[in-house]
């Protein structure tokens, strides 16, 4: 008896749109966390988002934990 041994070889790659995509996300919320004094919810509310920094308040200890100054 003889046997036959298949040999299978796959190769998956990540799509480049994929990366994108990520890559785009990731900056959108490097932006949100890091840099964001009321830019994104000043477009909605107005200059009283300003004084408000609701996104600043809700991610600020993670701010700091990330290493960006905030105050």
């Amino acid at each position: 008896m003889s046997s036959v041994k298949e040999i299978t070889i796959s190769k998956q790659t990540v799509p480049i749109f994929a990366v994108v995509i990520l890559a785009l996300i990731f900056a959108f919320g490097l932006f949100l966390v890091g840099y964001d004094q009321g830019h994104l919810f000043s477009v909605v509310i107005g200059e009283q988002a300003y004084e408000d920094l609701y996104l600043h308040e809700l991610g600020h200890d993670m701010r700091h934990a990330a290493g960006f100054p905030c105050h």
